[in-house]
């Protein structure tokens, strides 16, 4: 393991807003200039995630990091089943605060609840960045074997089966139930922070945040069956809403990713075709914002400045 990433960012306090579904959605705010983007973290994450990007991105963007349903400071009165219900709360977060003609970031599950509000709602979204992301036809989640191992022969199909699934649900419930803080870095250490860590003020902090999840289940499950492509799976008949994509769009993975698999990212670039551009981040594993944050803000302010928007 590599150096650890020390904190001394400035703070950005986290607000709320009242959403017309009833639900509250937290979220935080960085001044910048006239380019609004939008950041959607991913599953076990909040806003809190993005707190490094905040603080080193080049100042001439406006920045908002959103706290999705069930994660962080939001509410979580309504169960989702979908990564549309998500894509949905994002919708009604950007007409409360009138934000159009926006880029949005989304990172694993952010990604895939960036790619749902890019095909639902055109003309508000300019630029689109996947940063280690849910594939286009889903996350799959397999049961578990009778060695504790994942079965690929045997993809999970509803929500009771998610929940009751003793490799991977249980045990992350159990953790958080029992705010079992050890669990948590270790499993972090083992599959996310693949070069370097944060400080241990900062992973203390993000840990804090893990533990604010109310739906992990509900994630895996919507997870598996989104599926915009145009290929069915085993989880999901395949909606063909990427055609509805039209806007420019940065794929990015890191080569050392053990949670979203190079398989993923082809369907990624296969279903969304010649609008995505694909980069490789060298050295990184599923949470570049970490292990290579430097590499990650020139590959993304090089795009959301400098890329034509398709018409």
């Amino acid at each position: 393991m590599g150096p650890t990433l020390q904190g001394g960012m400035n703070v950005i306090a986290l607000k709320t807003v009242e959403l017309q579904n009833g639900e509250t959605m937290g979220y935080r705010e960085r001044a910048g200039g006239k380019h609004v983007v939008i950041l959607v973290h991913g599953n076990m994450t909040s806003s809190k995630h993005w707190d490094l990007l905040l603080d080193r991105m080049d100042e001439t963007f406006k920045l908002y990091a959103v706290d999705m349903r069930g994660f962080g400071a939001s509410t979580y009165h309504e169960p989702v089943d979908s990564i549309r219900d998500f894509s949905e709360d994002l919708k009604l977060f950007v007409d409360e605060l009138g934000l159009q003609n926006f880029s949005l970031i989304g990172w694993s599950m952010g990604g895939a609840v960036c790619m749902q509000f890019a095909a639902d709602y055109p003309g508000y979204c300019k630029k689109l960045v996947l940063l280690a992301s849910a594939s286009t036809r889903g996350y799959p989640f397999y049961g578990t074997n009778a060695l504790g191992q994942p079965d690929v022969t045997n993809r999970l199909k509803t929500k009771e089966e998610v929940s009751k699934d003793a490799g991977k649900t249980l045990p992350v419930q159990t953790a958080y139930d029992k705010k079992n803080r050890t669990f948590l870095k270790q499993m972090w250490n083992m599959l996310i922070y693949r070069k370097n860590q944060p400080s241990q003020e900062l992973y203390e902090e993000y840990i804090d945040d893990m533990l604010t999840q109310q739906n992990l289940a509900d994630v895996y499950h919507s997870l598996n069956v989104f599926n915009i492509s145009h290929v069915d799976n085993e989880a999901a008949k395949a909606t063909g809403e990427v055609s509805n994509i039209r806007i420019p769009v940065l794929v990015l993975r890191g080569n050392l990713d053990l949670v979203v698999t190079d398989k993923m990212t082809k369907e990624i670039l296969q279903d969304l075709g010649e609008i995505a551009t694909y980069v490789e981040l060298k050295n990184c594993g599923h949470s570049p914002l970490v292990d290579s944050l430097d590499l990650l803000l020139d590959h993304v302010s090089e795009f959301l400045k400098h890329q034509e928007v398709m018409r």
